[in-house]
């Protein structure tokens, strides 16, 4: 099957958003987009992957690579295809983005992305891409009481409520008391890495045979291999009472129509 690449002026970017919120297990798109890449077959519009930051881009690169800055990479903010394709053309759209970015944007030297362990996914499609792995570590989301996963960065509102409750200025977690009151979860679970060095001079990084990328002097703060993680990687913790107590996958609820904490973050 081959798929035919479009990037940001053959696709518009109402049609990308609209698609992902369509078939994205998660509708929330990330704010810092820079291109979104449409996957054609016959004409028909089949997948989107968008290429930007998080919140943090300077930092989220540095914690990898000591001397870079958000303009060495992108990372993939969303990737979703059209629920009639097969599993193994999303290792294609994974190819055609490498090839695009090589040679649209050739100054860009690593391609960085992350699979979500909180919702189960260790990252096949990356693996099967020879991406590199570069381990995993705990974060948080807030479970809500109808179901939705929160980013702890969007609680601003929460946040002040139960600072007001407690006589408080400010508090930069919920507490304990207010989670239970109002039925919200505090969840951690397993964020994995990935990497793909899209340059010569990135590979060179990677395997540690150079230690300068465009005259910056790099160091690699992380391990890179080909050891993947599989299912049983996966792990999850309740610590709404403030203690570590292991639990089985949650079951967020992520239908765009009962998203009620999310609206404004997309």
């Amino acid at each position: 099957m081959k798929l035919s690449l479009s990037c940001r002026n053959l696709i518009v970017t109402e049609e990308a958003v609209s698609f992902i919120q369509e078939h994205h297990y998660s509708p929330v798109l990330p704010k810092l987009t820079k291109h979104y890449l449409g996957f054609f077959l016959d004409g028909k519009l089949r997948g989107v992957l968008t290429l930007g930051w998080g919140t943090q881009p300077k930092a989220t690169i540095n914690k990898m690579f000591h001397g870079l800055d958000s303009s060495h990479y992108f990372e993939i903010g969303k990737m979703c295809m059209d629920d009639e394709m097969p599993r193994t053309a999303e290792s294609q759209m994974l190819s055609l983005a490498v090839k695009w970015m090589k040679e649209n944007l050739p100054d860009v030297h690593f391609l960085y992305t992350m699979a979500d362990g909180i919702m189960g996914k260790v990252g096949y499609v990356y693996q099967a891409s020879n991406f590199l792995y570069g381990g995993s570590y705990l974060t948080d989301v807030y479970m809500m009481e109808n179901g939705e996963k929160l980013h702890p960065r969007s609680t601003k509102s929460l946040c002040l409520e139960n600072a007001k409750e407690l006589g408080k200025e400010r508090v930069f977690w919920l507490t304990s008391d207010f989670m239970l009151k109002r039925g919200i979860k505090r969840i951690k679970g397993r964020m994995f890495r990935y990497i793909y060095p899209l340059t010569k001079a990135a590979r060179r990084v990677v395997s540690g045979k150079i230690s300068t990328i465009d005259e910056k002097d790099v160091s690699s703060r992380i391990e890179w291999s080909l050891d993947y993680p599989k299912d049983d990687s996966c792990q999850w913790f309740d610590f709404t009472e403030g203690k570590r107590v292991e639990i089985a996958k949650p079951r967020f609820v992520l239908e765009l129509g009962n998203i009620k904490y999310n609206k404004n973050l997309g």
